[in-house]
Parts: C-alpha cells; sequence; structure tokens
C-alpha cells in the first residue's frame, strides 16, 4: 500500500513540477539571475509548497505514528560539517549550470527534450562515484 501512495505523491510532486513550469531550465536560471532579467515566479511555487508543507504538519501533529509506517522516518544527524557544505556546494554549481534539480530532471522524464539526455546520465554519475568514495571513505 506504501508503494502505491509513494507513487501517487511523485506523480503529484512531478505533475506540480511541470504545471509550475519548474522543469523549465530558463525559469530556474532566471530566479538565480539576480543581477539580470530576474524571475520571481520560483519564489511562489517555494511559498505555496511551504504553506502545503505548513498545513498538512498542522493537521498531522497530533500522530503517534504515520499512517503507512511504524515510525517516523527523522534524520540522526542535525550537524552541519564538510561533506555536507561541499554537496551543497556542488548541487548549487550543478543546478546553475545545468539549470536543473534531480526533482525536475527526473519528471522531465515524462516529456523529454535533448538536454535530459545530458542531465540524467550527469546525475546518476554523480551519485555513483559519491557512493564509491563515501565507501571508501567508510572503510
Amino acid at each position: 500500500m506504501s508503494g502505491i501512495v509513494t507513487l501517487i505523491a511523485g506523480l503529484l510532486f512531478g505533475f506540480g513540477l511541470a504545471l509550475s513550469s519548474m522543469t523549465h531550465p530558463q525559469v530556474v536560471l532566471g530566479f538565480l539571475d539576480v543581477t539580470g532579467a530576474w524571475d520571481p515566479s520560483l519564489v511562489l511555487v517555494l511559498a505555496g509548497a511551504v504553506g502545503v508543507t505548513l498545513t498538512g504538519f498542522y493537521a498531522l501533529r497530533g500522530l503517534k505514528k504515520p499512517l503507512l509506517a511504524d515510525a517516523f522516518s527523522v534524520a540522526s544527524s542535525t550537524k552541519i560539517d564538510r561533506p555536507l557544505i561541499a554537496g551543497s556546494i556542488l548541487f548549487g554549481i550543478g543546478w546553475g549550470i545545468g539549470g536543473y534539480c534531480p526533482g525536475p530532471a527526473i519528471a522531465l522524464l515524462a516529456a523529454p527534450n535533448q538536454e535530459l539526455w545530458i542531465i540524467l546520465p550527469a546525475l546518476l554519475v554523480g551519485y555513483a562515484l559519491h557512493e564509491y568514495l563515501i565507501g571508501r571513505r567508510s572503510k
């Protein structure tokens, strides 16, 4: 059952990204271009997402456990360390250069363009490289 709910949530998320034009890199790059033709529409999408999330958290605040799981999944680490900062910088650089973050890039599979066939393999290589380096570091 949780797999079906996850699929529905992912489809809803992808539809929202497409509806708000967040799968178009020119919209994202326009937001990041604060010294040029700045496009504030991403702020409106973010505000809508935060509003929906806060409403959901408020409505579900009294639950002892999630509806479809045994316990809530909460991050065990709250420290800001070098890997977090380095990953954030690399994520920002990739987003700024390509105009895609992973969510919109994957959502673009529904209506692919030629950029997707460059961005998606790059995301997968980056993920594999991360797993390789983290695996070596933890040994």
